[in-house]
């Protein structure tokens, strides 16, 4: 089965920047990262379809890269401009289907990655 492994998380200031890796026993088709926050619902952030992000969520468009290392079976998101409202726990997903937008559908999940921004 498909394991997956995210680090890069931790503190920063209002305004920084992190990397998130997802590391990846295989590279599936679809790929996704999610994010819960407490009390509130997992959500999507970016989904990545074959070589290239398809759709990010519009509260991190513009500030978020999801990308792949060619080198390995890993899967990143660049964030910069943190926000505060962007401290969650960050998911790396994926799925054998061909359709990737579809966020009911992911069903290997890795352990997560805290993420915290201060203001």
């Amino acid at each position: 089965q498909v394991q997956l492994v995210e680090s890069g998380g931790g503190s920063v200031q209002a305004g920084g920047s992190l990397k998130l890796s997802c590391a990846a026993s295989q590279f599936l088709y679809c790929m996704a990262w999610f994010r819960q926050a407490p009390g509130k619902e997992r959500e999507v952030v970016a989904i990545y379809e074959g070589r290239d992000t398809t759709y990010y969520s519009d509260s991190v468009k513009g500030r978020f890269t999801a990308s792949q290392d060619n080198t390995k079976n890993t899967l990143l998101l660049q964030m910069n401009s943190l926000k505060p409202e962007d401290s969650a726990m960050y998911y790396c997903a994926a799925h054998r289907a061909d359709y990737c937008n579809s966020p009911a559908e992911y069903n290997y999940w890795g352990q997560g990655t805290q993420v915290t921004v201060s203001s």
